[in-house]
């Protein structure tokens, strides 16, 4: 692979989603099948629900971790009004994937910006691949709203440089080692995220 052949992997959200998380379990299952890595986040005001952004890029050899314009591969949007902001950076064949629940920022709150009325509407008017679903809902059907976060990953996994199983064996591997108990349920709402991308 060249620089300019790396995998792209945009992804946004609200602070508290899993945003950073996400991109870190990429980050460290590329790295363990020898792939060079670049990381770069903003968080602001992630703690109190602020926007939180990641870059992702995996190739043999990336030489900058932020993502120009026009460029991602994949968007993985927590939040449709963050994805929105963000589809700017999809290339024309890349993929938006955007959970549907709605989680306005403090900008909006303070009256400093207004939520978008159809975000994922208006990405698809951009003639968009948009793969949408619910997420939070997915989530909660398993019992953990938490579990949003494994659900995008496992939607994503077929759009990966590496297989589907590999990154789920890497996000079960973290939870035997810190929580065995939520093993089992992590690997359900992976393959419901897989699921779920394929229905759409």
């Amino acid at each position: 692979m060249s620089e300019q052949k790396t995998t792209n992997i945009l992804v946004s959200g609200i602070g508290g989603q899993g945003v950073m998380t996400a991109a870190e379990v990429l980050s460290q299952t590329a790295l363990a099948q020898g792939y060079d890595v670049k990381k770069t986040e903003v968080a602001g005001m992630a703690q109190r629900g602020g926007v939180v952004t990641s870059h992702v890029r995996i190739g043999e050899r990336v030489l900058s971790p932020a993502i120009p314009p026009g460029e991602a591969d994949i968007l993985v949007g927590f939040e449709p009004a963050e994805a929105l902001r963000w589809c700017k950076h999809l290339r024309p064949d890349g993929v938006a994937m955007v959970n549907r629940v709605k989680q306005e920022p403090p900008v909006v709150s303070l009256g400093l910006f207004d939520y978008p009325a159809d975000p994922i509407g208006q990405i698809e008017h951009l003639s968009i691949n948009v793969h949408a679903f619910d997420a939070g809902a997915i989530a909660r059907d398993l019992g953990n709203f938490r579990l949003v976060n494994t659900v995008m990953l496992g939607a994503i996994a077929r759009y990966l440089p590496f297989s589907p199983e590999i990154l789920k064996n890497k996000i079960l591997d973290r939870f035997r080692q810190k929580k065995p108990k939520l093993v089992e349920i992590n690997e359900k709402a992976f393959e419901a995220g897989q699921a779920a991308e394929a229905a759409c």
